[in-house]
């Protein structure tokens, strides 16, 4: 590892001149912090509007012939009112009249999207001091638009072996034919983690407006605290039960590489954040549980089939079912002679009696029961494993609540513990479990 550090700043980091100016003195407060990926501006209130999201606008005026004058005006303003608040002065007025003429001229939807962190990184670099280089140099697609890891290794390092501070705008790069192309999701905290990988960091910083990610949702749990420490495994349970953390594709690089990632709060920046680990650091927190997600709006088919073990086809038969429907299943307990198959909603999306039909038809099994109004809740924390009653406290949490408990489920990893109850439990449910812990 490398004594670097690689921080990337979100949209409501960099949403005006004042938070420019945060940025600034967050960055010059530590000299290893020598690349740095910029956002687009976000939203400076409630009332006010992303600037991708204009761009996007721009660019479907555009490709139905109408004007996009008045939209195109709204981002020019706010680019350069951020320039002349900051005494910055380099042509930006003449490089959006040029970005308009593209956009007017059929350039592509990803080029347009990709036009707010080109321009916040113009202005950062020029504040900063830095050199600006731009994505498009270091980030490369394939002609298919998937990303190319190897060749973008290769580039990052070539181009910034001797270049020692940085500015590189987040969330795009460029195809083989120089089209330029964006990620799916996550985009700038994806570039972030990709210039952390290639040039070996000591840490990738995401800067954003939340002291780090919460044990509960805040929605829910009013004062959730923050999770001090989080391995990548924990992250993708949480993330997959619907957890707002950083999404699985904005940390595989950073997670291939085992450089931790600190999510901190541009606002205020003396809070420690939470710190995302490798999964083979030590355990430090035993006896207690890193964060509870979960979701609303499954439903249960219990299957019930004696001797249901020793028909050797059954599972084939019942899984080609779920295939031929195009279903996913969520989870699938089961005793010894039957078996619960857990689905959201959005999945069965109407199918749920064609479904049972078939199961009826396919495995002829002794009763088929479905339970709608379900939720899933899960208890995640590395803390629980080889740890004696951490279910008994979740389980007496639930109780005292009067809360009852539909389907358990834990995986040998000890990972998680996932917990199926109404669906209106689900709120009094997580508060049970969260104060519980406390």
């Amino acid at each position: 590892m490398n004594d670097i550090i690689v921080a990337k700043f979100g949209g409501s980091s960099l949403a005006d001149s004042q938070q420019f100016a945060k940025v600034k003195k967050i960055i010059e407060s530590d000299n290893r912090r020598r690349y740095i990926i910029p956002s687009a501006p976000g939203k400076r209130d409630k009332k006010d509007h992303k600037i991708t999201d204009l761009l996007y606008m721009c660019q479907q005026l555009a490709a139905h012939n109408l004007s996009f004058d008045d939209i195109y005006n709204i981002v020019k303003k706010r680019f350069l009112d951020i320039c002349s608040d900051l005494n910055l002065s380099f042509g930006m007025e003449d490089i959006l009249d040029e970005i308009k003429e593209k956009i007017a001229h059929g350039a592509s939807r990803d080029y347009a999207a990709s036009r707010g962190e080109y321009l916040n990184g113009l202005i950062l670099s020029n504040y900063l001091g830095y050199e600006f280089i731009d994505a498009e140099e270091l980030i490369l697609f394939d002609k298919t638009g998937k990303f190319d890891a190897k060749a973008t290794d290769d580039k990052v390092n070539a181009r910034l072996a001797d270049v020692s501070h940085a500015v590189i705008p987040g969330f795009y790069g460029v195809m083989p034919n120089g089209e330029i192309k964006t990620f799916s999701r996550g985009g700038s905290d994806i570039t972030g983690a990709i210039i952390a990988k290639g040039v070996m960091a000591q840490l990738y910083e995401n800067w954003t407006d939340v002291s780090g990610f919460l044990m509960a949702d805040p929605r829910i749990v009013k004062d959730s605290k923050p999770m001090e420490k989080v391995t990548y495994k924990e992250l993708r349970e949480l993330s997959y039960m619907g957890a707002s953390v950083l999404h699985e594709e904005a940390i595989f690089p950073t997670r291939e590489a085992g450089i931790p990632i600190n999510i901190k709060n541009t606002n205020a920046p003396e809070d420690a954040g939470t710190m995302i680990l490798s999964d083979i650091s030590p355990v430090s927190h035993t006896g207690t549980i890193t964060g509870i997600a979960g979701k609303k709006d499954f439903t249960v088919i219990s299957i019930e089939k004696t001797f249901m073990g020793s028909d050797r086809s059954f599972f084939r038969k019942l899984m080609t079912i779920m295939e031929t429907n195009d279903i996913s299943v969520e989870h699938m307990p089961s005793s010894i002679d039957s078996i619960s198959l857990i689905i959201s909603d959005s999945e069965l999306n109407s199918k749920l009696q064609k479904v049972v039909e078939e199961i009826r038809i396919y495995c002829n099994p002794d009763s088929i029961i479905c339970y709608p109004n379900m939720a899933l809740v899960a208890v995640v924390g590395r803390g629980m494993i080889n740890t004696k009653g951490i279910s008994a406290k979740v389980f007496t949490a639930l109780a005292k609540e009067g809360i009852n408990i539909r389907m358990i489920t834990q995986g040998s990893s000890e990972l998680n513990i996932i917990i199926g109850i109404e669906n209106g439990d689900f709120e009094r449910a997580i508060k049970a479990i969260y104060e519980a812990f406390q």
